[in-house]
């Protein structure tokens, strides 16, 4: 009887503390960390076309340095030009036909900001300053600057660029926009605007 009523006992024992066990809540595992974003991905095709202008361009980018090749044709009535005094942009304003380039572009990239240097080929078409009248030209030379873009969402970006052209000498007086040197001197500096979409990417790293 005693042996029984020990057993029952020590059972009781067993059955509370296993009990007492399950009711213990087990601790749970913390969360995983938040995952770091993607850093922005400059590599595509981009571009945008208005009424004085279309550019299109590609890069191609390897950890933070980029390659890339743009090509853009605008209006001289609407480029932003700078004379040999600084920003001098009544002279040019009125100038008729074009001003264009084809270029290589070299840069690093930091997350969504993006700084490249750029040279090339220009060409230019436009008014030159003759005696009674005026023609149309076509002129080729070289152009080097350089620039920045940020890239405010997945598919634009907006940036400044700075370009200096040189079509070497004109046979006409071109002095209304010779940036310096002889009036026959055919150099051009510009700076402007960018505005680029970016076709088919969703601005992430792959």
């Amino acid at each position: 009887m005693k042996k029984l009523l020990l057993g029952g006992v020590a059972a009781a024992a067993f059955s509370t503390a296993v009990g007492a066990v399950e009711m213990t809540p087990s601790a749970e595992a913390p969360p995983p960390p938040p995952a770091e974003a993607a850093p922005f991905n400059w590599t595509g095709t981009y571009g945008r076309s208005s009424a004085d202008g279309t550019r299109f361009g590609y890069n191609s980018q390897t950890g933070p340095f980029i390659l890339g090749i743009e090509g853009d044709v605008r209006s001289k009535g609407g480029a932003d030009f700078i004379g040999a005094n600084g920003l001098d942009l009544s002279s040019f304003r009125n100038e008729q036909g074009w001003i264009g380039t084809l270029r290589p572009r070299a840069g690093v990239a930091a997350d969504k900001w993006l700084f490249y240097g750029t040279g090339g080929l220009t060409y230019s078409t436009g008014d030159e300053v003759r005696t009674g009248f005026a023609g149309m030209a076509p002129r080729t030379g070289w152009t080097v600057g350089g620039g920045v873009e940020y890239a405010p969402g997945k598919q634009w970006s907006l940036g400044l660029e700075y370009l200096y052209a040189d079509f070497g000498k004109s046979a006409q007086s071109r002095s209304n926009f010779s940036t310096g040197g002889s009036p026959n001197d055919d150099r051009s500096q510009v700076l402007r605007g960018r505005l680029n979409y970016h076709f088919g990417w969703d601005g992430l790293q792959k």
